[in-house]
């Protein structure tokens, strides 16, 4: 399985992606989350004079966040730095959408987002609609002031409901999903994907990989696999799932009634401990503060075992490439770690691991 990492936006950045493909990694990517991170774009602009070879991601941007033109500006000047290496991750916003306390958008506007995103980066027209006025759009000026010869990569951010692989099927993406690694899921996902794509008008010959973000924790000799170590590598995801739910347990309960007693009791404490309520108006500025930052050692304790299990990959090399193997078997093609103690430490265990 290829293997690449996912990174906030900060000064910096640059340099952890020329070590990222030193090590021999397939791809790198910046979150798109603006009230949280820096700017993807900014971020990858320097990657992409820094590096030669490795492939750049936005992971994930969205219809809710920017306009199909002004995203695809960004993606075709990207693309002019770094010819045929941009990956554009798209999706519903969920978690940029939280952040600014509002609710993510449909998948049908993620459809029409996606396709106009991949005729504009392909030179061709477009439709775009404001209100009651549609206009065919398309770059005016191409050339040396953006890249629309070669390739952009396009996925679709998808966790478990079929609605998201239903469009990266009839618009012949590919799939990427945060803390999925339920071989399960992706097969469901992946079947979902294939019944859309039939018949659909999409190019045969675009990219359809499938990637999985989570955090990868190589344990020790004897060391305690939900120990000290282990919470501070994964507790990121962990702490995100738990804030997602406690945001959205009042619109969306369907979602908290999946977790179990011990973990319900988990999102209680955090509301508690970020001062806040799951229908205070304000929750969003409690419970999204360093969003996938290292946690603080006082909330540890919220790491549960359950949780670290199903969203990220803790054991020994045997225990870690067994299921790595089970997610290829799944149809994952690259596992995308978010590593946040010690990122150049963690960048090389992981191409250690599968370089």
């Amino acid at each position: 399985m290829r293997a690449g990492v996912v990174v906030a936006a900060q000064p910096g950045v640059e340099d952890l992606a020329v070590r990222a493909e030193e090590l021999g990694l397939h791809s790198f990517w910046v979150n798109d989350t603006p009230m949280v991170h820096g700017d993807p774009f900014v971020a990858l602009s320097l990657c992409a004079k820094a590096t030669s070879r490795i492939r750049l991601g936005i992971g994930v941007t969205s219809p809710a966040l920017r306009s199909a033109p002004a995203a695809a500006s960004g993606l075709a000047s990207l693309n002019a730095l770094a010819p045929g290496r941009i990956i554009c991750g798209v999706g519903t916003g969920n978690t940029a959408r939280r952040t600014l306390g509002m609710r993510p958008t449909t998948a049908a506007r993620l459809e029409n987002f996606t396709a106009a995103l991949q005729d504009l980066c392909a030179g061709r027209s477009t439709e775009y609609r404001e209100g009651d006025r549609v206009r065919g759009i398309r770059f005016l000026h191409a050339g040396a002031h953006v890249n629309t010869a070669d390739p952009i990569e396009f996925v679709v951010a998808a966790l478990l409901g079929p609605k998201a692989a239903a469009v990266a099927g009839r618009r012949g993406t590919g799939l990427i999903s945060f803390g999925l690694l339920d071989p399960t899921a992706w097969h469901a996902l992946h079947d979902t994907r294939r019944h859309a794509a039939q018949g659909a008008p999409c190019d045969p010959d675009s990219r359809a990989d499938s990637y999985v973000v989570t955090s990868l924790h190589l344990l020790d000799e004897g060391e305690d696999p939900h120990g000290d170590a282990a919470r501070d590598a994964t507790g990121h995801l962990v702490l995100s799932l738990l804030a997602f739910t406690a945001d959205t347990a009042a619109d969306t309960p369907a979602f908290a009634e999946q977790l179990g007693p011990e973990e319900r009791e988990a999102v209680r404490r955090l509301l508690d401990r970020r001062g806040t309520t799951s229908t205070a108006p304000d929750r969003h500025t409690k419970l999204y503060p360093n969003y996938l930052g290292r946690i603080a050692p006082q909330d540890r304790d919220l790491v549960l075992p359950s949780l670290m299990n199903t969203l990220a990959l803790v054991g020994t090399r045997d225990d870690l490439l067994a299921r790595i193997t089970t997610l290829e078997q799944a149809g994952v093609d690259e596992l995308l770690v978010q590593p946040v103690i010690d990122p150049p430490t963690e960048m090389a265990q992981l191409a250690k691991l599968l370089i």
